[in-house]
């Protein structure tokens, strides 16, 4: 359960900080929190899949300094490519 709210914040603080790095990725603040909340969740699940070091680590409740990173790192990340992803999109769209 902690893996999945690092990954919804990490991802919500990444999809704003897309959407207020690039005016024409920015979907509000709203849009960005939401579409970042979206990528965050997605990403952080398909890493520790990817990686089966991490969610052995996960499973076991001995969630490392690194574990942690994996999963802030990859939710910020999930959150801003959903976040320009659908801001290009909407702006092309447009």
């Amino acid at each position: 359960m902690e893996q999945i709210l690092m990954n919804l914040i990490a991802g919500a603080i990444g999809g704003n900080a897309a959407g207020k790095a690039s005016p024409s990725f920015d979907l509000g603040t709203i849009g960005n929190t939401i579409s970042g909340l979206v990528g965050g969740g997605v990403l952080g699940q398909l890493i520790p899949i990817l990686l089966p070091a991490i969610s052995a680590a996960a499973q076991g409740g001995n969630l490392s300094v690194g574990g942690i990173l994996t999963n802030l790192i990859a939710g910020g990340a999930g959150g801003a490519v959903l976040t320009a992803i659908i801001g290009a999109l909407k702006n092309k769209a447009a």
